[in-house]
């Protein structure tokens, strides 16, 4: 038998070795990477540490009077889609009644927001016109505010907001006062006969008010124009909203002389230029083509 020729036999051999080759690639590309040996700063990089989550925002309490009129469902609800937006946000929503209402205690079920809902009349002697309004309301806001953090342990971080709810808010304004350290101040819109009202600043500092009445004021600034430190309001047990002495327009200043002084009040709102609150009001309601008597066969809540 004669020997082939020694290209035939390459010729014959090389496929199987393209498949040995292959499979040993195959095998290659399959294996881990090697350990990194201690202290060589090889390998595989080390998994980056997760960062701690942000703090949380201090919570705003919003104390809000409200009492039984024909827009105050409406009013509510304009609030409510407001107060929504705004993060860590707790709502006192403080009836003029004797009595939680039926209409508020279904709004509050359906707001969908951290909501104490208490009540509180105002006495008759005080409901004459011109006597100041929601004294005892505003009162039994801070009460129950109190009371319920008077065990706990400081310093416990939080703002205090008057919120009216005939008022319309920006959400910047709740994102300017989360900052208070102690007395916040900022601008209002629609106020005071005036298109706004707001405190001068002068290098960082009140040095005065922009007003359409009564610049002699201590603090010449409407309810929605100011917040507070929680911290304050529990160091000043005793601060709360006058009813005797105090006249109409003046219950703000009754209430800040007893926290604060005008030096120590922080401007907000880009040193008070920026109106992000205004002093709206709804339209007194026509209601003159409503009958006596009920002429629909359904009673619908409004």
């Amino acid at each position: 038998m004669k020997s082939l020729p020694l290209s035939r036999v390459l010729l014959l051999l090389l496929p199987w070795a393209l498949v040995v080759i292959v499979v040993l690639d195959s095998d290659t590309a399959r294996a881990p990477p090697p350990a990194a040996a201690p202290g060589n700063g090889g390998g595989a990089p080390r998994a980056r540490p997760r960062a701690p989550p942000p703090p949380s925002p201090p919570p705003i309490y919003a104390i809000t009077p409200t009492y039984s009129r024909p827009v105050q469902k409406a009013e509510l609800t304009r609030l409510a889609n407001t107060f929504r937006q705004v993060a860590r946000l707790h709502w006192i929503l403080v009836e003029d009644a004797a009595s939680r209402s039926e209409l508020v205690s279904r709004f509050v079920a359906g707001a969908g927001l951290p909501c104490t809902h208490l009540h509180v009349p105002t006495p008759r002697r005080y409901k004459r016109p011109g006597l100041p309004r929601a004294t005892e309301q505003r009162n039994a806001g801070l009460a129950w505010l109190r009371q319920r953090h008077q065990h706990l342990p400081p310093p416990q971080p939080g703002v205090l907001f008057f919120a009216d709810d005939d008022n319309t808010y920006s959400l910047e304004l709740f994102h300017e006062m989360r900052t208070t350290r102690k007395v916040s101040v900022w601008p209002v819109g629609l106020v005071g006969g005036r298109r706004y009202e707001r405190p001068v600043v002068e290098n960082g500092k009140v040095v005065g008010w922009y007003t359409g009445w009564r610049a002699d004021r201590p603090f010449a600034i409407d309810m929605a124009g100011f917040a507070v430190s929680l911290q304050v309001i529990l160091s000043h047990p005793k601060a709360v909203f006058k009813r005797r002495g105090s006249q109409p327009g003046m219950q703000e200043s009754d209430f800040l002389k007893q926290i604060t002084t005008v030096e120590e009040l922080e401007p907000k709102a880009n040193n008070c230029t920026k109106v992000l609150v205004w002093h709206t009001r709804t339209e007194k309601v026509n209601l003159a083509n409503e009958p006596k008597y009920h002429l629909d066969t359904v009673n619908i809540e409004v």
